[in-house]
């Protein structure tokens, strides 16, 4: 990790930065160390005679881990003037900020920890702008969280946001904010980063990712030449991604992913790219122009690109949904749209970056291993997008081509729902229209849309099944199965359930985790995909009863031992809003999971 810099006790250990030390062989008491960015950020400007300020933003998962043992002191995030260096005296609480009893050098920082609290200081480590209780707190433990800094210049608003990783509920998360017009209280040039340490106690500050981005729009006159501050060069100039994604690139600091879908119609061309470039984080989307964007992608050179598809039938029509449906979505396991692009007969939308691909890639593709605890995470994740999309929106989110290819995955492994080519927005307890075109993909269809070309939300029940099913077993929706000596190709939702009426469900289980996962969690998994797989649109479960289950706060659902053949028949031909009468002379011979409510739609 060549382009931080590490003072005193911080040192980089497995891709992660370790702030203090941490071999139990050393004193781990009066520790102290700060790792920052090895170039400055240009935090404001007055060329134009007011000051303009820079928005920025900042995500980074941390640990503190006390050993089972009495934790001490913390950690912050700050920004100091740029050469800031640790001050003399600066351990134990003061954090290696400010030297006790002197005030040193001007520092905003978000300390984490101290006294299980997160705070904003201004100059002090002593006296917090703002703090509040860190409601969840596994410092005894070493929990991961995950942290999220913002800075809005309009509004000098400074907001923090800590969650607790595994939380898919948020209701444990702390939040906290306060108005600072830092051009007063910081000089132009900063330095940022974090510093922590230990005093009489201990504990251990591990940074394992981090994400840095900000803007400051200035306008510079044709005759000036901008130099910032000199920094040292990195160790390693080729290297330009660290933990967590950090590069430079000009005025900006920040990775974002371009993730484009290209459509150019002069040449009857379709495709989807995704490159890797430096560019500026923004706070909304916005319109790029089509120079930007090759020229930050190198003429979109292959030598950046991380996948490519293609659009389906509908061309613009898909392009246009994409834009207008993810533009109202917020959540924190779906892609954030950074901006769209429909210059020079060129479509194209840009998405931020996420390093770790999909969950195609890693089931089906790479050669490492992704562990239980990873899989468990991404389904979980996936779930809670899900329940976003038909529960807790305005209207119900149809996205009709969920699959693991479009479950990208951040620098934790967290999921996040991609590619809404074929959404659409729906009033509750409607479904989609018919349409001439087959919804979502091979392998992941359900029956009903096969047969009607129609979509309920039970429709993307069936496609989540399939991919819960994929994580748990490692196969593909079409699966190759190997019996009696000969390969050949099935339905894994056929498969599993074979498996599921011969009472040898764990037998589905990926065999290259060797046996390595959580017996409850694995039968949860595999149950839910096949309940929520079910050929019977009526017989799924709800996303909510499906979230329940996983989280283990409700029982497990009850299956026949044979898989059921689709009874739907005419009732999405009907009215969507009324089909729950329609199919009632259908159902009494069906097994139904516990406490279901019949003919849920969106």
């Amino acid at each position: 990790m060549p382009d931080i810099v590490y003072e005193a006790d911080a040192y980089p250990s497995n891709n992660a930065v370790q702030l203090t030390l941490n071999q139990m062989k050393q004193n781990l008491r009066g520790g102290i160390g700060r790792a920052t960015y090895y170039k400055p950020m240009h935090l404001w400007d007055k060329s134009s005679g007011n000051p303009l300020l820079a928005d920025f933003t900042t995500q980074f998962s941390f640990s503190i881990d006390s050993l089972h043992k009495n934790p001490g002191d913390g950690f912050a995030f700050f920004i100091a003037p740029n050469g800031s260096k640790i001050p003399p005296n600066s351990g134990g609480g003061h954090l290696g900020l400010q030297s006790y009893g002197i005030v040193n050098s001007p520092f905003v920082a978000d300390p984490f920890g101290l006294s299980a609290h997160v705070g904003i200081g201004l100059n002090s480590i002593e006296t917090s702008l703002t703090a509040v209780k860190w409601w969840w707190n596994e410092i005894a433990n070493g929990g991961l969280v995950n942290a999220f800094i913002t800075y809005n210049s309009s509004t000098n608003n400074l907001s923090v946001l800590l969650l607790d990783a595994d939380d898919f509920t948020r209701r444990n998360s702390s939040r906290l904010s306060a108005t600072l017009d830092l051009s007063i209280y910081l000089p132009e040039w900063v330095t940022f980063g974090f510093s922590g340490t230990t005093g009489s106690c201990f504990e251990l500050h591990t940074i394992y990712s981090w994400n840095f981005s900000s803007t400051l729009q200035v306008v510079m006159p044709t005759n000036t030449t901008f130099n910032p501050p000199e920094t040292s060069p990195p160790a390693n100039p080729k290297r330009k991604t660290i933990i967590g994604a950090i590069s430079a690139s000009l005025l900006v600091l920040g990775l974002v992913w371009f993730y484009c879908r290209r459509r150019n119609y002069s040449r009857k061309e379709d495709g989807t790219m995704s490159v890797n470039v430096n560019r500026e984080m923004v706070t909304a989307p916005r319109k790029f122009s089509y120079k930007e964007l090759r020229l930050a992608t190198s003429n979109f050179a292959d030598e950046g690109l991380l996948g490519e598809g293609g659009f389906g039938k509908q061309g613009f029509k898909e392009y246009e949904s994409e834009i207008t449906t993810i533009t109202r979505l917020r959540h924190r396991n779906l892609v954030q749209l950074i901006g769209w692009c429909h210059d020079n007969n060129q479509f194209l939308i840009v998405y931020e970056f996420l390093p770790n691909k999909n969950l195609d890639y890693h089931l089906h593709r790479e050669p490492c291993l992704l562990i239980w605890d990873k899989r468990y995470k991404i389904a979980m994740g996936l779930a809670s997008a899900l329940f976003y999309l038909q529960e807790e929106c305005n209207q119900c989110v149809l996205h009709r081509d969920i699959k693991s290819s479009n479950v990208l995955l951040d620098l934790s492994f967290n999921a996040k729902l991609g590619d809404f080519g074929l959404a659409r927005l729906v009033d509750h307890g409607q479904g989609s229209q018919t349409t001439q075109v087959m919804l979502g993909t091979e392998g992941y269809i359900a029956p009903e849309c096969r047969d009607t070309y129609k979509a309920v939300k039970e429709s993307d029940i069936y496609s989540f099944g399939i991919v819960a099913l994929e994580i748990a077993t490692g196969k593909k929706a079409i699966a190759v199965i190997e019996r009696n000596g000969q390969r050949f190709k099935t339905k894994l939702v056929e498969w599993v359930w074979e498996l599921y009426g011969k009472e040898s469900l764990f037998d589905a289980a990926d065999p290259r985790l060797s046996g390595n996962y959580d017996m409850e969690q694995m039968e949860r998994l595999l149950l839910v995909g096949l309940a929520c797989a079910h050929p019977n649109y009526f017989d799924r479960p709800s996303i909510t009863q499906a979230v329940d289950i996983l989280s283990s706060k409700a029982p497990l659902p009850v299956l026949p031992p044979e898989m059921p053949i689709p009874t739907y028949i005419v009732s999405l031909e009907d009215t969507i809003a009324t089909f729950s009468t329609s199919i009632s002379s259908n159902t009494s011979g069906s097994n139904r999971l516990q406490n279901q409510n019949e003919g849920q739609v969106c």
